[in-house]
């Protein structure tokens, strides 16, 4: 993904901005990403990919990257939410 890219989809929280606040801030744990704009806070989705940045900025990785495109990231994204949808409503 780009900087720019979004890694939460729900709330359009950038790659980029979520970097910044775990520099900025210096999260203990990555749930308190949760601060920057409701990231992770919606259909959960995005969750894993936080943490990936959260570890990633704890460990000093000079540019945190998750490595897929974001074409890739939000059909996955589209089919996570089907799933969940199709759960919630009985019809798997």
């Amino acid at each position: 993904m780009n900087p720019d890219d979004e890694v939460c989809l729900c709330f359009h929280v950038t790659q980029r901005k979520v970097v910044s606040y775990c520099r900025r801030e210096q999260p203990l744990v990555p749930s308190l990403i949760s601060q920057c704009l409701s990231a992770g806070t919606g259909c959960g989705w995005c969750i894993p990919f936080l943490k990936k940045l959260h570890d990633q900025v704890q460990a000093g990785v000079a540019e945190p990257d998750l490595p897929v495109s974001p074409r890739e990231y939000a059909a996955k994204r589209q089919a996570y939410r089907d799933k969940k949808d199709a759960t919630s409503r009985g019809t798997t």
